[in-house]
C-alpha cells in the first residue's frame, strides 16, 4: 500500500482534459461543413448575375459573397481556428530515451543498456482550459467572418443603388435633353415666322450643352461604380454587367425599435464580444492552475543492475512551481484583459442600441422624404413647366421661364430618384445594424 495516492493522482491529471465548453470539436466541424453545403458555386453564381436581361440584387450578392477573395481568406481563417480546437489540451507525445554503455560493447562484461519511457501529465483541468480558449477565439474568427459578411453585402447593395441611380439619371438626362431638343425647333419655327428671339435659340444650346457634360460625367460614374463591382466579383474591371432595375424601394414604418434591439443582439460583433469574455475568463482560469504543479510519470528498463528486481523501475516526477512572480504578473494582466473584454461589451451594447435607433431614424427620414418628393414635388414641379409653356406660348412668359421650369423639374426628378436610392440604403444600414444581410444574397 505504500504511495498509493500516487496512481489515483495521476489518472486524475491524465484524464481532465474534457472541454468545459458545450462547443467542442464536432459542434464545429458540423457548423464548417453546414457553411460549405450553403456556399452557392461561384462560377454559377456569377453566371446567374451576367446571363440576366437586368441586374438583380439578392443574385449580385450572392456572387460576391461566393466569389470574394476576402472573405474566403477569412472563412479560411476560421477553419483553421476550428481545427486547433481539436488539438488544444491534448498530451505532449510520450519521450523514449535509450541508453547504451559503450565499453560494454567490445568487451567480456555484459552488454549495458537503458531504456525510458517518460509522459508528462498537466494539473488537472489545465488541458480542458486550454479547450475553452481555442474554442473562444474559433468562435470569435467565426464572428469575424460573419461580421464582413454583413459588411461585404451592405457595400454590394449601395453599389447596386448607385448603379441603378446613374441609370436613372442617364434615363432623366436623355429624356430632357429630347424636350429642349422640342422646344428648341418651336422657337426656330417661331423665328422663322418673325416671332421670338434669338437669344432663345441660343439660351436652349447652353442648356443642351450642360446636359452633354452632364452626360459624360454620368457615363464615367457608371463605368466606374461597374469597375467596383467587378472587383467585388473577381473579374476584370471592364466586364460588362447587364443594365440595373429602377430603385423602388417600400415605404413603410420600419419595425417597433424594441423588436430591432432584440434582433441587434445576434450582431457578429455582439457575439464575438461574448467570445472574447469567455476567452478572456478561461485565461484567468489558466492562469490561476499555472500555479499548480504539472507531472511526469515514467517506467525504464536498467539491465546494468546485478539484481534483476531492481532493472525494472517506475516513477513520477513534480513540477516545483517557485517562480511565483512571473505567474503573478500573467494572473494580473489575465484579469486585466478579462475587465478590458466586459466592459468593451457595456460599451458595445451601448453602441449598438444607439446604432440602431439612428439607423431606425434615418430610414423614417427617408420615408417621408420620398412620401413628399411623390406627392408634392414632382406633381408641382411638372405642373410648374406646362404652365411655363402656355405662358410661353400666349406670350405671357419668355422662353427662359420655359427653360428655368424644365431645368427644376428635371432637378426635383433626380432628386426623386436620389432620395429613393437613399432609403434603400438606409434599409440596407438597418439590416446590417441588427445584424441581418442586406441586400437579400442569402438567409
Amino acid at each position: 500500500m505504500r504511495m498509493s495516492w500516487m496512481p489515483a493522482l495521476l489518472a486524475a491529471a491524465g484524464c481532465a482534459g474534457a472541454l468545459d465548453r458545450t462547443h467542442d470539436y464536432d459542434t464545429m466541424l458540423a457548423g464548417l461543413r453546414r457553411d460549405e453545403a450553403a456556399r452557392p458555386d461561384g462560377g454559377a453564381a456569377l453566371a446567374a448575375v451576367t446571363s440576366a436581361p437586368a441586374l438583380d440584387r439578392a443574385a449580385l450578392v450572392r456572387a460576391v459573397l461566393a466569389r470574394n477573395p476576402g472573405l474566403e481568406a477569412m472563412r479560411a481563417a476560421w477553419h483553421a481556428a476550428a481545427a486547433d480546437v481539436r488539438s488544444a489540451g491534448t498530451l505532449d507525445d510520450p519521450m523514449v530515451t535509450y541508453e547504451v554503455a559503450p565499453l560494454s560493447i567490445a568487451s567480456n562484461v555484459p552488454f549495458g543498456e537503458r531504456v525510458q519511457v517518460s509522459q508528462k501529465l498537466p494539473w488537472p483541468g489545465k488541458r480542458a482550459i486550454a479547450g475553452d480558449i481555442a474554442v473562444a477565439d474559433a468562435e470569435m474568427a467565426h464572428e469575424d467572418l460573419r461580421g464582413t459578411t454583413l459588411e461585404l453585402a451592405e457595400l454590394t447593395s449601395n453599389l447596386f443603388d448607385d448603379y441603378a441611380l446613374v441609370e436613372q439619371e442617364l434615363a432623366v438626362n436623355e429624356h430632357h435633353r429630347m424636350t429642349t431638343e422640342q422646344m428648341k425647333k418651336a422657337v426656330e419655327a417661331q423665328l422663322a415666322a418673325g416671332r421670338g428671339s434669338t437669344q432663345d435659340s441660343l439660351a436652349a444650346d447652353v442648356e443642351l450643352g450642360r446636359m452633354a457634360q452632364e452626360r459624360v460625367m454620368l457615363e464615367t460614374e457608371r463605368e466606374t461604380i461597374v469597375a467596383r463591382l467587378d472587383g467585388l466579383l473577381h473579374r476584370a474591371p471592364d466586364a460588362p454587367l447587364p443594365p440595373a432595375p429602377p430603385v423602388t424601394p417600400v415605404v413603410a414604418e420600419p419595425p417597433p425599435l424594441a423588436e430591432l434591439l432584440a434582433r441587434a443582439a445576434e450582431r457578429p460583433d455582439a457575439r464575438a464580444a461574448t467570445e472574447r469574455i469567455a476567452g478572456a475568463t478561461a485565461r484567468v482560469e489558466g492562469a490561476e492552475r499555472a500555479f499548480y504543479p504539472d507531472f511526469e510519470v515514467m517506467g525504464s528498463y536498467d539491465s546494468m543492475w546485478d539484481m534483476p528486481e531492481h532493472r525494472w523501475m517506475i516513477g513520477a516526477g513534480i513540477e516545483v512551481p517557485l517562480q511565483r512572480g512571473k505567474r503573478d504578473a500573467a494572473l494580473d494582466a489575465a484579469r486585466a484583459r478579462a475587465s478590458q473584454a466586459a466592459a468593451q461589451l457595456d460599451r458595445l451594447r451601448d453602441d449598438v442600441k444607439v446604432d440602431v435607433f439612428r439607423a431606425r431614424l434615418d430610414v423614417v427620414e427617408a420615408n417621408a422624404i420620398v412620401t413628399s418628393y411623390d406627392q408634392q414635388l414632382v406633381p408641382a414641379a411638372r405642373a410648374q413647366v406646362e404652365a411655363a409653356l402656355q405662358g410661353f406660348v400666349i406670350g405671357r412668359n419668355d422662353f427662359t421661364a420655359v427653360l428655368a421650369a424644365e431645368r427644376g423639374a428635371r432637378e426635383i426628378e433626380l432628386g426623386s430618384y436620389r432620395a429613393r436610392s437613399a432609403l434603400s440604403k438606409r434599409l440596407a444600414a438597418l439590416d446590417k445594424a441588427t445584424g441581418r444581410l442586406p441586400g437579400g444574397g442569402v438567409p
